[in-house]
């Protein structure tokens, strides 16, 4: 019966958690971040009209 009375406060450290999911939800936003700005780059690189230079 002591591993029910040990995960029944477990509830209580509601701190540790937020810190917890926050810390990786902070690793997920650098992550992503990053590649959107080089989709959004890539797309404006492919959707960007071609200008033609005159050759020398």
């Amino acid at each position: 019966a002591s591993p029910v009375y040990a995960a029944a406060d477990a509830s209580s450290s509601g701190f540790l958690l937020w810190a917890f999911l926050g810390f990786f939800a902070l690793l997920i936003a650098t992550q992503i971040l990053p590649s959107l700005l080089l989709l959004v780059g890539i797309t404006r690189a492919v959707t960007h009209s071609k200008e033609t230079l005159p050759l020398k």
